[in-house]
């Protein structure tokens, strides 16, 4: 039967040509928008949990109330044993203290005096410990610029754009003017090793990155950290198993007064994440369903136009004795065959762009800032299992749709009309 209907819609391209280019056309933007829209809530999550949320973040309740203003005299005390403890009870995670700290950076000429300065917004993590992942967590091979990575304590990297703005270069001497956790004032000495870019606007301007120990001494934060930041190891972000670790953690210190007391949330919890994913779900959704809808539409006004060119093969299978259900089953069966040609046309369309676009992505960094959240400047297409089968929910459902509605006027043709129209 399968092959009797592809014979005749092969032969009689009138009746399939159209119905397959819609069904194409609809499937490979559905699977194009829908790698895109992935692509960038992937690309939100990874960037916000590589230099600011973690999946997971450990810090105390008072800094946690005010953690915009990065309050690092509210920061947790004694944090090696705290992640030693963390690495003990959930081994399945990653823990990595860092430190958030604003201040300003001169950079002095021969005689000492101050050549220019500009504020920087400095990340301190483990960088010089062997074996540490921070360095490729925050990408920093990746977007070196100029000079090397920091390989001794009192080398920094800063942003290239702010390098450039200072008018610095790699192995210069700068000072960071800042506050210590007691808030007295601090003044420390480096080299910058290198230049570094991030690909986030904020941090290009004004991103400085140094190791945590030269940071603790800098700020009198021995053995401290304004926040700790976990990530699963084996897995890619997933809200309901990260919400289960932190639920547990918690529970230890609810009915703890201390202010001070570590409390744990996940990266949907911060910077509003958790409705912007949510957006992005519906957005995907509603992609989907818009698609069905125009599709539907289209076909159902092709399949009317086609039953109308047909109104005489109908009503010569109706006359030979075949039923009105089995004449509208098969074109139902033709449908559904056009359905997955199409299918599978636009599905390999749609990947191949979305596979250009993963790689080359699409610069949108005139639009981004001033971004609230860590956004990418190149946002890409991220193909996922997923994408390979997304395009046969509009392009099989649109042309049932179509043809259903469409077909219905089989069952209005009248038995007794169909000599008279045969004489005709």
């Amino acid at each position: 039967m399968i092959r009797f209907l592809l014979k005749g819609l092969l032969r009689d391209r009138s009746r399939s040509l159209f119905p397959f280019i819609t069904v194409a056309i609809g499937v490979f933007l559905t699977v194009g928008m829908y790698c895109y829209v992935k692509g960038v809530a992937l690309a939100v999550v990874e960037s916000n949990s590589k230099f600011e949320t973690g999946h997971l973040k450990v810090m105390t309740r008072a800094y946690d109330e005010e953690i915009e203003q990065r309050p690092n005299d509210l920061c947790l005390l004694g944090v090696g044993t705290l992640v030693r403890d963390l690495e003990k009870e959930f081994p399945g995670t990653t823990w990595a203290p860092r430190i958030r700290f604003g201040g300003l950076l001169d950079v002095s000429d021969d005689k000492g005096e101050t050549r220019s300065q500009g504020p920087v917004f400095g990340t301190a993590a483990d960088l010089l410990t062997p074996g540490s992942r921070e360095p490729d967590r925050l990408d920093l091979a990746k977007g070196l610029a100029q000079g090397r990575l920091p390989q001794k304590r009192g080398e920094i990297l800063i942003g290239d754009e702010l390098a450039r703005k200072l008018g610095v270069a790699p192995g210069e001497k700068a000072t960071l003017l800042g506050t210590t956790m007691h808030g007295a004032m601090s003044i420390t000495n480096f080299i910058i090793s290198g230049t570094v870019r991030f690909g986030f606007q904020a941090l290009d301007r004004m991103g400085l990155i140094m190791d945590l120990a030269d940071a603790q001494d800098a700020l009198d934060m021995a053995d401290g950290a304004g926040e700790i930041l976990g990530y699963l190891e084996r897995e890619p972000y997933k809200h309901a198993t990260v919400a289960a670790t932190a639920s547990a953690f918690n529970a230890r210190f609810k009915n703890s007064p201390d202010s001070f007391a570590p409390v744990m949330v996940t990266l949907s919890d911060q910077n509003a994440l958790y409705t912007i994913l949510d957006q992005i779900d519906y957005a995907t959704a509603l992609i989907i369903a818009i698609f069905v809808g125009a599709m539907s539409l289209v076909l159902w006004n092709a399949g009317l136009i086609g039953n109308l060119k047909r109104y005489g093969e109908i009503g010569v299978r109706l006359a030979i004795g075949e039923s009105h259900g089995r004449v509208y089953r098969a074109m139902i069966s033709e449908s559904l065959l056009i359905g997955i040609l199409g299918t599978l046309a636009g599905t390999a369309v749609g990947l191949a762009l979305s596979y250009y676009l993963q790689v080359h992505g699409i610069n949108f960094s005139s639009l981004v800032k001033n971004a609230a959240i860590m956004f990418p400047t190149v946002l890409r297409s991220r193909i996922t299992p997923f994408a390979y089968v997304i395009g046969f929910i509009p392009g099989l459902l649109a042309t049932l749709i179509g043809t259903a509605i469409a077909g219905r006027g089989i069952y209005k043709r009248q038995t007794s009309q169909l000599f008279k129209e045969l004489e005709t």
